[in-house]
């Protein structure tokens, strides 16, 4: 880091494993220190993640670090998260620095490029400097993952870059998180461990006198103090990737989502926002047999719209929407879903894998892929829907654009435009999109939930929600007072050597 730059404070979390709850705790830890009315950013130099959003400046990022932004209550930034790999499949990338394509890459040719990207992340941090008192930084994976470690830009080797402090997070939840804590402090560097100041027991359920025996055998074996443990809370949060506990959950409402799962879904935060209502469901499928008869189907975004269409027809899916649709049943595609309704898709480049495949022939579409990204906010009305969700017409929508491909709609087709600028048809009760955040909009799920709750016959007790961003700001204060209660702040304070008392 520069040294004509403000120098802020740091604090950074790492976990023993993906998934341990380190993007919610930064997001807490932002939201107590921005109620404490300390100027806060998060930050994240490397984030491998399908979720991602666009700035107001057309750049991409991780979703993650927008919602920690979003937390923080200040506006999203590329220099809060540089770099982004994107996976393409099992031993590749996109990798996007400063938020935009710099090319796919395989694993082991990344692990040899990474190194080169060490002056982005200090300019990124450089610049949250001008501005920011306090920077959390959030770690990915396990610091103790030895054959990363060389060139590591996300964890330790993070952490030495900015002197930064650190707590270490592990999950209870998927058991033996004594072995994990000890087993990760023992595998580091000596260096490396005297960076941790205090260590964090995330998803308690049950009596914590019953653990503290193990808490302090665990400070006495590492010497390091556990400054939390944080039971285990349901947030309504965006989450980072594929490990989300949402996919598990299997459970119908009164209203039933069906969201394929397909292999590379990606931005499947779009659906979150059916969360305000406790008697709406959303069930990720991977099997046609398990589809049963939603309210509703929805096709998610996807990384490798190809590859997973490919999947989908394989599964038999393709048979079962096209019954569920001949039915009356409903179906809504966003950005690769939305490519997917299509009569094809073409890659006559190579962009994905090449070649071109048939869609599910519902929508009067055809997608060719292309080499240039759009990325772009975006926002508009409803044009003119048609079928069951007809009552859309007018309602305003935003949200962004970030796909690779161009749709057009067949010469003389019956579709109807559904959002502006051919970003979207729809015909009968199909619908599609390219606008990420579309059902952001509390009168656009309002509307959408109503009409599925009468065709079905069924009342839902909530008729007015309030915005997505409301229900979200009462979540975050939720997460913030859960840290405040089961986390020694004091400490945490110490750490980033700030005193309250001054």
């Amino acid at each position: 880091m520069s040294n004509d730059k403000r120098r802020p404070k740091f604090i950074m979390v790492q976990g023993t494993m993906s998934n341990a709850g380190k993007s919610l705790l930064v997001a807490g830890l932002c939201r107590v220190l921005k109620k404490d009315g300390f100027k806060v950013a998060p930050f994240k130099s490397q984030n491998m993640a399908l979720n991602s959003c666009i700035t107001e400046d057309g750049l991409e990022m991780g979703r993650a670090q927008v919602m920690q932004a979003q937390a923080a209550g200040i506006k999203p930034s590329v220099y809060m998260n540089p770099i982004l790999l994107k996976p393409t499949d099992d031993v590749g990338s996109q990798v996007i620095v400063n938020g935009k394509v710099v090319g796919n890459m395989k694993a082991r040719d990344y692990f040899e490029y990474k190194k080169q990207l060490v002056p982005d992340i200090l300019a990124a941090v450089d610049k949250l400097s001008e501005e920011y008192e306090v920077i959390v930084i959030e770690g990915a994976g396990s610091p103790a993952e030895i054959n990363l470690k060389e060139n590591d830009i996300v964890n330790m080797g993070m952490a030495g870059l900015v002197d930064s402090p650190v707590i270490l997070v592990g999950d209870i939840d998927r058991g033996g998180v004594f072995a994990q804590l000890y087993g990760t402090v023992e595998l580091l560097e000596p260096g490396e461990k005297s960076r941790i100041k205090g260590l964090v027991i995330n998803k308690f359920r049950g009596d914590k006198s019953i653990l503290d025996p193990g808490i302090e055998m665990i400070e006495e074996k590492t010497g390091i103090k556990v400054v939390g443990v944080l039971p285990y809370g349901d947030f309504k949060l965006e989450d980072e990737d594929s490990l989300t506990e949402r996919f598990d959950k299997a459970d119908r409402g009164l209203i039933d989502i069906a969201v394929i799962r397909l292999p590379h879904i990606s931005n499947f935060t779009d659906f979150n926002v059916f969360d305000e209502y406790d008697e709406v469901s959303v069930r990720y499928v991977t099997s046609a047999r398990d589809l049963g008869n939603p309210d509703i189907i929805m096709l998610p975004g996807s990384k490798s719209t190809i590859a997973d269409l490919k999947w989908l027809i394989e599964r038999g899916f393709e048979t079962a929407i096209r019954k569920y649709e001949g039915s009356g049943g409903i179906v809504f595609g966003i950005c690769g879903g939305f490519q997917m309704l299509g009569e094809d898709v073409c890659d006559p480049d190579g962009v994905e894998s090449g070649g071109s495949i048939r869609g599910l022939g519902l929508l009067p579409i055809s997608t060719t892929l292309t080499g240039g990204k759009v990325r772009s906010l975006t926002e508009g009305v409803v044009e003119e829907p048609t079928g069951l969700l007809s009552g859309l017409k007018g309602k305003r929508y935003s949200g962004y654009e970030i796909h690779m491909g161009k749709t057009v709609l067949a010469e003389g087709a019956q579709a109807m435009p559904f959002t502006a600028g051919g970003t979207g048809y729809c015909k009968g009760n199909v619908y599609g999109t390219y606008i990420h955040g579309f059902f952001d909009e509390a009168e656009i799920v309002r509307e959408m939930v109503e009409r599925l709750a009468a065709k079905k016959g069924v009342s839902l007790s909530k008729n007015n929600p309030e915005s997505y961003e409301k229900f979200r700001e009462k979540q975050f204060d939720k997460l913030a007072d859960m840290i405040r209660k089961y986390m020694d702040m004091d400490a945490i304070y110490r750490m980033i050597g700030i005193d309250k008392n001054e």
